[in-house]
């Protein structure tokens, strides 16, 4: 069984370790904890690992974030993936540092990845795991919170988080969305 897991982030040194960006920086986690590598890719950086009998493709797009419906839906027209079989991996600013929330469908809330991906895929129904950047900035400045660096102890608690959210990610193509939705939701 294949599956096609998407982190979502902007391309670029200057994008590198900012908030939005930990789509990226969970799959770059999880590639270096099970020793592969990202190779450039049409429209997106993309690993693949192999896990209890499943294929796991990661991808990092390489379109901005606004256009990652069309990576993501290359990506699964191409490698034959059903969408069920699909996780989406982005920051959220509604949940506090470090909190996860995985959901089976629902809302874009505002985020332009999320709404590229539902306009091209024509649906809402796809897996996602919304990763807590918190909401530490004044009215009229979450563009230069979300597009900020991580501070040095937001850096260390990310080391442990990208742990636990690799082990979900697992989970997600072992035991299916509501199993990993009942035991990594809120940890």
């Amino acid at each position: 069984m294949k599956y096609l897991i998407v982190g979502l982030g902007n391309p670029g040194d200057q994008y590198k370790n900012t908030r939005h960006n930990i789509g990226f920086t969970i799959l770059d986690a999880l590639a270096n904890a099970s020793n592969i590598c990202f190779e450039p890719d049409r429209l997106a950086d993309k690993a693949v690992l192999k896990f209890k009998g499943r294929t796991l493709i990661l991808i990092k797009p390489t379109t901005f974030m606004n256009l990652s419906g069309k990576a993501v839906n290359y990506w699964i027209q191409k490698e034959k993936i059903d969408p069920n079989n699909l996780l989406v991996i982005t920051d959220d600013i509604a949940l506090p540092f470090g909190k996860i929330r995985i959901k089976a469908k629902g809302s874009d809330g505002g985020h332009n990845g999320l709404k590229d991906i539902q306009l091209v895929l024509n649906s809402s129904k796809y897996g996602r795991l919304r990763f807590g950047v918190g909401s530490e900035f004044n009215p009229g400045n979450q563009v230069n919170y979300v597009l900020g660096k991580w501070s040095e102890e937001e850096q260390q608690d990310l080391k442990e988080r990208g742990e636990t959210i690799g082990n979900a990610i697992k989970s997600f193509a072992t035991i299916g969305l509501d199993r990993t939705m009942n035991e990594f939701n809120n940890k």
